[in-house]
């Protein structure tokens, strides 16, 4: 029964509410010494991914890879992902940001972008990492929108998974999106919505400047909540029927019951971005390998501990489970 029954984390006394244990690092964290190698690969669909590497010298090689999925809208610059990647290579793994379409600073090629139940891009990251013959071990970590990505992948068709995968850790992550697309409309959550909608705004504009004729911003500008962009957009250019079917059949809830390797999900109960069903404590109950651990404090995609070595508990928690010998 894989659920967590007492995390030990604890949030500096400064960070004092979700809020606070949400924006500070995003804004105010650094991580510097982190040098990534880009690697542009060509899509089976006549797109690109840019993927960013982060390997050990050569004289301190690694034959375990840790591939690292973002969150929405972000990329491998974020300071959750470098801080992530930062842990991995000092824990003595490889590591990989991947890039979703769209994401890596230049627009993809397509029509289609990227979302949150993708997992065709994540697996044809794995299978090409897999193919340059360097590791036979592979871990996978994501946050939030990557988070469910990576839980989706892992239980919507186990027997795709290659055997190299050996485990997962996931932070933050809206396992029922259609709940957790209301969750972060309320009053006291605008100001990420708006953020993300922004971002997301600017993306059609570039879109619709790339392939013109293929994209109508006639109502881009009246679109206030996810629910009614991906109506109008996410759905429509991904072969969802609407925001619900997009919805249901992208929530990685529906999946966790199929995971067959060890998996680490940790959810703060003071996430702003969470409803009351991402937390599938059912679910941990019941797997043998979906581990469920719900701290009280962590906002979302948080969790800084204020340690002189600059590590988060997302990162140490992450490479403590990634790397044990047997699952805890």
């Amino acid at each position: 029964m894989p659920l967590v029954a007492a995390s030990p984390y604890h949030p500096p006394f400064y960070l004092f509410n979700g809020h606070l244990q949400t924006i500070v690092p995003s804004l105010w964290r650094t991580v510097p010494d982190v040098r990534y190698q880009r690697e542009r690969i060509e899509t089976t669909d006549g797109d690109f991914l840019d993927l960013d590497w982060s390997r050990l010298p050569a004289g301190e090689a690694s034959d375990a890879l840790a591939i690292v999925s973002h969150g929405l809208e972000g990329d491998a610059s974020r300071p959750y992902v470098r801080g992530m990647v930062r842990a991995l290579n000092r824990a003595g793994l490889d590591a990989l940001a991947w890039n979703y379409r769209s994401c890596s600073g230049e627009m993809n090629r397509l029509l289609r972008s990227y979302h949150l139940g993708d997992t065709d891009d994540l697996d044809f990251v794995v299978r090409y990492a897999l193919s340059t013959g360097r590791y036979r071990r592979v871990y996978l970590t994501g946050f939030s929108a990557g988070g469910n990505v990576t839980l989706k992948y892992l239980g919507e068709k186990p027997e795709r998974v290659p055997a190299e995968v050996k485990r997962a850790a996931v932070f933050s992550v809206p396992t029922d999106l259609k709940a957790s697309s209301y969750q972060i409309a309320r009053p006291e959550n605008r100001i990420y919505l708006k953020r993300f909608l922004k971002s997301l705004r600017a993306k059609m504009r570039q879109k619709a400047e790339l392939l013109p004729g293929q994209v109508d911003l006639h109502d881009l500008d009246q679109l206030q909540d996810f629910p009614q962009f991906d109506e109008r957009f996410t759905a429509p250019m991904h072969g969802f029927k609407s925001a619900d079917d997009y919805y249901e059949h992208s929530s990685s809830g529906r999946y966790l019951g199929n995971i067959q390797v060890p998996t680490l999900l940790v959810n703060a109960q003071n996430d702003p971005f969470l409803s009351p069903t991402c937390f599938p404590r059912e679910v941990a109950a019941q797997s043998p390998y979906v581990f469920l651990e719900t701290p009280a404090n962590g906002g979302h995609v948080g969790f800084a501990e204020g340690s002189p070595d600059g590590i988060y508990y997302s990162e140490r928690r992450a490479v403590e489970f990634l790397t044990a010998e047997v699952p805890a």
